[in-house]
């Protein structure tokens, strides 16, 4: 077979079923082979588009997903996407093509050193020279990529190294490796500090939903009584109808769950990632007891120095203290948080009232059941999402905040759509919208159905937030933007701009239940 052949079969053992990604001439015999496979390729509109794309697919399913791209500019539009990966733990396997290995040892038409390129975003990456690794070389791809903590690797594949004759054999998948459990001292350290809590708190972060942590992480909190503050991409760790839940650090009219946290004087830590939040936000007299809950060791950081670590499966480790922890709190010393923070998130607008995002998600909410996925881009409407969405089930509000990169919502939703048979929402501003809207063409040559929410202020808004609060005035954040409706409807999705609240709400209720590509544009001013 040609060595094109092999990888692609090696792919199909590792249970790919979408290749995300653009053509080009250096892909040649890899595509022929691709279309001789039972895996579809999906062309779509931007090479960063196909890595969001394989995001998200990682993000929900927990298998890589795949992404592929030409050498040159090809590539390197590639790079955010996988970046994005690489720090929300999402796993993901790019593969790029290259020129012949004959001429990549001098400047020559679009060759750049890719594998140096990639290598600060990714866990590991490598060209392929000979076609006998190529079998290795994609199982380590996988095994690494989905491999806690997931993130992105990287296989360049040379259009000489394709092209050439072998007789082998894919490597089959194994059994993930699995932590050792965490060890009984440790355990029994860990519990006699939060027993010695008067208010100890749970943050739940990205790996608590990233896992079958969510859980064990119930259990816990059902048994021992404590209270939860998820980061943004923790939402759903814990289902906010639960009378634990203060939602993320930042929810509440003024400031509730941060206050509460600031209160607390034991934080357990739960699969949390610096990279999305700061800790010196929430620890910033170094002043709490710290029980560190994940697979990996914690970063060293002055305002993050846990008294005790425990790297290991994070179930195992829930289960091991649930055991071991006899008090209960309860959650009586943090009910008036809770309390006004779900009276804010349920409080609906008066007819006059102008359009917000904040207003608008209640009823974003009741449109959508419990298990449909909402998939938010960067942008202020993120914070509000972050802030005021209750979310009720693991991996269904989609947040990107390692990286935080504008543009991942409208291709996202097509993985997001691909992957779930659940109802898909993306909530994007007017900014992030145009970065990739043009894979809306993708979305209906794939016959998708999700419903797409531009909240359109004619800013890049959250910045000019910034600004404001900084120096009292904005600047270089302006824009104008085309009609979106018109937009969308050239390329045949039903449009909508409702004109009041009451047709928010019933636009939401009729579209997102349906299976129709939908865009609904609510001018936010």
């Amino acid at each position: 077979m040609k060595a094109s052949d092999l990888l692609v079969e090696c792919l199909e053992t590792e249970g790919v079923e979408y290749v995300f990604g653009l053509p080009g001439e250096e892909l040649e015999d890899l595509l022929f082979s691709l279309q001789a496979s039972d895996i579809e390729f999906i062309p779509v509109r931007h090479e960063q588009g196909a890595a969001f794309m394989a995001d998200v697919h990682g993000r929900l399913t927990g298998e890589a997903g795949v992404c592929l791209s030409t050498l040159g500019p090809g590539a390197t539009n590639l790079l955010t996407g996988v970046a994005d990966a690489h720090l929300d733990k999402s796993p993901l396997v790019a593969i790029t093509g290259q020129g012949g290995l004959e001429r990549l040892h001098k400047e020559s038409h679009q060759a750049l050193d890719i594998v140096d390129t990639f290598e600060s975003v990714v866990k590991w990456n490598t060209q392929i020279t000979d076609p006998e690794i190529i079998a290795e070389s994609v199982r380590k791809a996988f095994k690494l990529a989905e491999y806690e903590k997931p993130g992105a690797t990287h296989i360049e594949f040379p259009e000489d190294v394709a092209a050439e004759e072998l007789d082998a054999d894919p490597l089959p998948p194994r059994e993930h490796v699995q932590r050792p459990d965490p060890g009984t001292r440790s355990l029994d350290r860990a519990a006699d500090l939060i027993e010695a809590a008067d208010t100890p708190v749970v943050l739940a972060g990205n790996g608590a939903v990233r896992t079958p942590a969510a859980t064990g992480l119930q259990e816990l909190v059902e048994h021992a009584g404590m209270a939860v503050v998820a980061t943004y991409m923790g939402k759903g760790a814990i289902s906010d109808r639960n009378d634990s839940s203060l939602m993320t650090l930042d929810s509440g009219p003024n400031g509730e769950a941060s206050a509460a946290i600031e209160r607390a004087d034991c934080v357990l830590a739960v699969g949390y990632d610096i990279a999305e939040h700061d800790p010196e936000s929430w620890n910033p007299d170094l002043d709490k007891t710290i029980v560190h809950v994940d697979h990996e060791p914690a970063e060293v950081y002055r305002h993050y120095n846990p008294d005790v670590e425990l790297v290991a499966d994070i179930s195992a480790v829930l289960d091991g203290l649930r055991t071991r922890i006899d008090a209960t709190w309860g959650t009586d010393w943090c009910r008036g948080p809770r309390e006004r923070i779900v009276e804010d998130v349920r409080r609906t607008p008066d007819s006059g009232d102008p359009f917000s995002v904040e207003r608008t998600l209640p009823y974003l909410r009741d449109a959508m059941a419990d298990e449909d996925v909402l998939l938010s881009d960067v942008g202020s409407h993120k914070m509000a999402i972050a802030r005021s969405f209750p979310t009720y089930e693991p991996n269904t509000c989609i947040v990107s905040n390692g990286l935080a990169s504008m543009g991942i919502a409208v291709p996202g939703g097509i993985a997001a759509d691909l992957a779930t048979d659940d109802n898909v929402v993306v909530a994007t501003g007017d900014g992030g919208f145009l970065m990739n809207g043009a894979e809306l063409e993708t979305a209906t040559r794939l016959g998708l159905g999700y419903t797409v929410i531009v909240f359109n202020d004619d800013d890049y808004g959250l910045i000019s937030e910034k600004q404001i609060e900084h120096t009292g005035s904005h600047f270089g954040t302006e824009l104008t933007n085309p009609d979106f409706v018109g937009f969308a409807e050239s390329f045949g999705i039903e449009g909508h701009r409702p004109e009041t609240w009451a047709d928010v709400e019933t636009t939401l209720e009729e579209v997102i239940p349906s299976d129709r590509m939908a865009l609904v544009e609510i001018p936010i001013q």
